[in-house]
């Protein structure tokens, strides 16, 4: 195991928490909110709008990477905080609008507590504002994704991301450098952080005096879990609910979209949920200190892993 149990847990507990939330903010449309009317998405009128979208999403990333790998190439720190702190802003103004549906006076104080919140994060640098964040930020981003995909197109979409992640981490290693630029010179990670001592060294520490601990350089280790990640399988999640709202599942999935507990799709939605944290969980399980590991390809299998267990068991 990379980390020991107790980091483990937190980082699948946060896992799980921000796949739920992302469930509700989906399930509850924020984008129906009069005050998101400018994040409105193109309305599909037909199938084939899919394909036209779906690759206008992958060429979209493919230009995001690129730029983001541009800007940290040339250290151009000043645009990346900006970047990042507008997407972190808007995101968190989608999911916070979610849980307050209805009522659209909200919409000016929720903007100043999303814009307050980004601040922090970005610029300031608090670490439990920034895994609190990061529960709502990804359920705000798949919000607007999950609209103008289908089914077939976000299968294939996490096939593409899980080929992208190997060849990042296994092969090219940007990822670990894009990474390790974000925490060092930015002190920026999108995605969950958890910054921890060794037993061993916590051992050491409480044997040693305040004076000479002050001057000692303690070694720190940090579990991550990379956003994309995290935002992934709520996007898929929230293709299930959708699809299944609109009653559109093809051919022999449409026995998944039957209603269970008053929501259309959650009965499948719950497994892919599931799949992902199963394969999340054994990749944490088998994972080697001091090895940098693509979590996309073990969450992928674990969604298919879950749609597969919850067709059958429909």
């Amino acid at each position: 195991m990379k980390h020991n149990f107790k980091i483990t847990a937190i980082i699948l507990l946060m896992f799980v928490i921000a796949q739920f939330i992302g469930l509700y903010v989906i399930n509850s449309d924020p984008l129906s909110n009069p005050a998101l009317s400018w994040l409105q998405p193109p309305e599909i009128q037909q199938q084939s709008d899919f394909g036209v979208y779906f690759t206008s999403i992958i060429f979209a990333f493919v230009i995001a990477i690129l730029l983001l790998f541009l800007l940290t190439k040339f250290k151009i720190d000043f645009i990346l905080r900006i970047w990042f702190f507008l997407v972190v802003a808007i995101a968190l103004f989608i999911s916070l609008i979610a849980f307050f549906q209805g009522y659209i006076y909200l919409a000016i104080p929720l903007a100043l507590v999303a814009i307050t919140l980004s601040f922090i994060k970005i610029f300031k640098r608090n670490f439990l504002i920034h895994n609190l964040t990061e529960l709502l930020i990804y359920p705000g981003i798949a919000t607007i994704f999950v609209t103008i995909l289908n089914l077939w197109s976000v299968m294939i979409l996490l096939l593409i991301i899980s080929i992208y992640d190997i060849w990042a981490v296994w092969h090219s290693g940007i990822m670990q450098k894009m990474a390790k630029y974000q925490i060092n010179n930015l002190k920026i990670f999108p995605g969950f952080f958890v910054p921890y001592v060794s037993k061993k060294i916590r051992l050491q520490m409480k044997k040693m005096k305040k004076s000479k601990l002050k001057k000692r350089k303690i070694k720190i280790n940090i579990a991550i879990l990379g956003g994309g990640d995290v935002v992934f399988p709520i996007i898929t999640s929230g293709v299930i609910l959708n699809v299944a709202r609109n009653g559109k599942f093809p051919g022999f999935l449409s026995s998944l979209a039957k209603p269970l507990l008053g929501i259309p799709g959650l009965f499948t939605a719950l497994f892919v949920v599931f799949g992902a944290t199963l394969g999340l969980t054994l990749l944490f399980l088998f994972s080697e200190k001091k090895k940098f590991y693509p979590a996309m390809p073990f969450i992928t299998g674990g969604i298919f892993i879950g749609l597969t267990l919850s067709y059958i068991l429909s």
